[in-house]
């Protein structure tokens, strides 16, 4: 059965934008801060020590999987913490239901809030990088970076969505971020070649939809060569719409219940 979506997704879409603006500057601080120290600090730290990696510098070679970290994250923070907030102690959910929305409505302007943030947060990284002399591609490859950055932040925000309507406090959220995202974040190819690990650790980290991202990325950024961008743009898409199916019926069940 289809969720009960329409266009007022975009009120929850513009009261979540409304509330980011008073503490913007915090909330760009938080998402930025770790991926720029990790950019920079290993970039320049470890890549002192290394010659090169598949013909690129280390930080050349980590750049265009940095630019999914603040998209992942921007979107998991924004929909765990913040909605689990929004749902149980603020009670804004209930003061939203309360009105012709309906809880598809609510879930997908959470979602498209998430993803949202994750395009201010990838845009801001991707500026840096450029200023930093790091991307090898043409100018015109930051629309298909950007619209990359707004389809991985929809794709964790709707899996973010789901931990929430799983979640029975904000404890729950460690074992999200730490036995989900964590090993994307290590395993997903960003910081060393997937051709270094043993063969079932290869098979693991093509079953995470980051390390999709991250391929996708270095070929748009770096120009390096990858033949599978359609069925890793597709693997993305189909990720993305389960998951965003899945984030409305479980909120949808918690509500109801």
């Amino acid at each position: 059965m289809l969720p009960d979506i329409s266009w007022r997704a975009y009120r929850v879409w513009q009261r979540n934008s409304y509330s980011y603006l008073r503490f913007y500057k915090a909330n760009l601080l938080g998402n930025l801060g770790e991926p720029l120290m990790y950019l920079f600090g290993m970039g320049i730290g470890i890549g002192g020590y290394l010659q090169a990696i598949e013909g690129v510098s280390y930080i050349e070679f980590i750049a265009p999987g940095i630019i999914m970290v603040p998209a992942m994250y921007s979107a998991s923070f924004e929909c765990t913490f913040g909605s689990f907030t929004r749902m149980t102690e603020q009670k804004t959910y209930d003061g939203i239901l309360a009105t012709p929305l309906s809880v598809g409505d609510l879930v997908m302007g959470e979602i498209l809030w998430g993803a949202t943030k994750s395009l201010i947060s990838g845009s801001i990284m991707l500026f840096i990088i450029y200023l930093a002399g790091l991307m090898k591609s043409s100018i015109l490859m930051v629309i298909p970076l950007l619209i990359l950055v707004f389809l991985i932040g929809f794709l964790f925000a709707s899996l973010a969505m789901i931990a929430t309507a799983l979640s029975p406090s904000y404890d729950f959220f460690n074992y999200f971020f730490t036995l989900i995202l964590t090993p994307m974040f290590f395993f997903s190819g960003i910081f060393f070649p997937l051709s270094n690990f043993p063969a079932w650790v290869k098979i693991v980290s093509n079953l995470m939809p980051l390390t999709h991202a991250v391929n996708i990325s270095r070929y748009f950024l770096s120009n390096v060569n990858y033949s599978h961008i359609l069925s890793s743009t597709l693997v993305l898409i189909a990720c993305t719409i389960i998951f965003s199916f899945l984030g409305v019926s479980l909120i949808k069940k918690r509500i109801i219940k």
